[in-house]
Formats: C-alpha cells, sequence, structure tokens
C-alpha cells in the first residue's frame, strides 16, 4: 500500500511519483525535474494529450461550424431583417446610428471614424442584439429537438428479444449439425 503524504497525495511506487489517486501514471505522462528537483509533467505532453482528445476535437468542428453560422445570421440580420425595419421607421439604417462624443455631426459613421471621432455606435450594437437574439432562437430549438428525440427514445419501449424457435426446430437443427460434423 502506498504512503500518504501530509497532503494527501498518495507516494507511489511508480517512479515515485506523487498521485492524488495513489495509482500508476497515466502511460503517456513524463516527468521532468525543475531547477529545484521537483517532478513536474512536461507541459508541452500535456497539451498534446489534452489537444488530442476527442471531444476537444468534437469542440473545435462546433467553433468552426458556429463561426460560419455567425456570418449567416449576420446576413440575414443586415440583408433581410433590418431593411424592412429601416423602411417602417422611415428609410433609417441602424448601422448608422450613432452619437459623436465630440459634439460635431457627422453624415454617417463612416465619415466619423474617418475623421477619428470618438462614437457611441447604438445602431451597431442593436444588430448585434438582434443576431444574438436570433443565434440564441435557434440553439433553443435545436435543443428542443434533441431533448424531444431523446424522450421519444428513451419512452420507446426496449426491442424485444424474438422468441426461441419451439422444441422441435432445435431437435432438427441439433440432427443436421450433427451429421455435418460427421460428413454424412
Amino acid at each position: 500500500m502506498a504512503a500518504q503524504s501530509s497532503y494527501g497525495f498518495s507516494k507511489g511506487p511508480h517512479h515515485g511519483t506523487d498521485r492524488l489517486d495513489g495509482g500508476k501514471p497515466f502511460a503517456t505522462e513524463r516527468l521532468a525535474r525543475d531547477k529545484r528537483g521537483r517532478k513536474a509533467v512536461s507541459i508541452i505532453h500535456e497539451f498534446k494529450e489534452f489537444a488530442l482528445r476527442g471531444n476537444v476535437v468534437d469542440m473545435a468542428v462546433g467553433i468552426i461550424i458556429g463561426a460560419a453560422f455567425s456570418t449567416i445570421v449576420k446576413s440575414l440580420v443586415d440583408d433581410v431583417i433590418m431593411p424592412p425595419i429601416g423602411l417602417i421607421t422611415g428609410g433609417v439604417d441602424f448601422s448608422d446610428l450613432f452619437i459623436a462624443l465630440n459634439g460635431e455631426s457627422y453624415p454617417s459613421l463612416a465619415v466619423a471614424r474617418e475623421a477619428g471621432a470618438p462614437t457611441v455606435n447604438y445602431g451597431l450594437f442593436f444588430n448585434s442584439v438582434i443576431s444574438f437574439t436570433i443565434v440564441a432562437f435557434v440553439l433553443f430549438m435545436v435543443i428542443k429537438g434533441m431533448n424531444h428525440l431523446r424522450r421519444i427514445q428513451e419512452e420507446a419501449p426496449p426491442e424485444e428479444k424474438p422468441a426461441p424457435p419451439p422444441r422441435e426446430v432445435q431437435l432438427l437443427e441439433e440432427i443436421r449439425d450433427a451429421l455435418v460434423k460427421n460428413g454424412k
């Protein structure tokens, strides 16, 4: 049995490693010594172990798909939703709504930025809030659909095993197997 250190670690017999679980070190764990002679796990190796786990790769794919989805939502907001809202509000382009903090008046946000004027861009913020609302709603619908499918799967009765063949069929199969085995 491994001895306990004062910190609750088990001093295992495996290369003197200190482990909370008292077990063997991971097969991929490499130990190095720092300047004071203490053992430390190689940062590069630990990062490689973390990065190559399946769930991290899945998360990276999700992030890439999410980035692509955000461009679709941005186009939906800027090109489909905001023009009718601008028409209803009298032709107001929300992306050009801003307040110049230096007190001067500029015809558009682009001109104000070009002049280097500090601005509060509440129109762009409004577009971002609409984009966020759309993304949140779509994610809500996806998760709701997944939960619905999971509930259906949980409620479905388990598939029954096929009934064993009748005794006569079993006997005929045994006779057939015996004849094949004997070579007749």
